[in-house]
């Protein structure tokens, strides 16, 4: 496993410091830019990448964590397509000001409650039905 520590820029850029919970395995069955996308959206939600925050450069991530350029790019590409992370051209890529599965989430809650309440089920019958869902 390979860990990566990251430094700021400078002492007015916040740069996302990734050095201690940033792993990848390359023995692992998940591929690495898998581990690398799904790590970061965990550090988005549990706070330890803030909204606004500056990712490293591909090249840096790459170099610092001993992946291909092209890793560590498809893991930030998909970040970016699913709203998480942003690109702002030549200033780098940062987490987005508002976490996109909020929105998503909030609105199929309503939605799943509007539609449990017009069958007449209770909130403990709704929440069985989910945790099922989850398996």
């Amino acid at each position: 496993m390979h860990t990566t520590k990251l430094a700021g820029l400078s002492d007015t850029e916040h740069v996302a410091e990734l050095g201690d919970w940033v792993l990848v395995d390359p023995d692992a069955a998940k591929p690495l830019f898998d581990q690398l996308r799904t790590q970061i959206i965990d550090g988005v939600r549990d706070g330890k990448l803030p909204p606004g925050t500056r990712l490293p450069t591909v090249r840096e991530l790459a170099g610092r964590l001993g992946l291909a350029v092209n890793t560590v790019a498809r893991a930030y590409r998909e970040l970016e397509s699913a709203g998480i992370l942003e690109t702002r051209g030549r200033f780098g890529t940062f987490v987005a000001r508002a976490d996109p599965a909020d929105a998503a989430m909030a609105t199929a809650a309503h939605t799943y409650v509007s539609a449990a309440q017009a069958l007449g089920i209770s909130k403990a019958e709704a929440l069985r039905y989910v945790e099922a869902a989850f398996g």
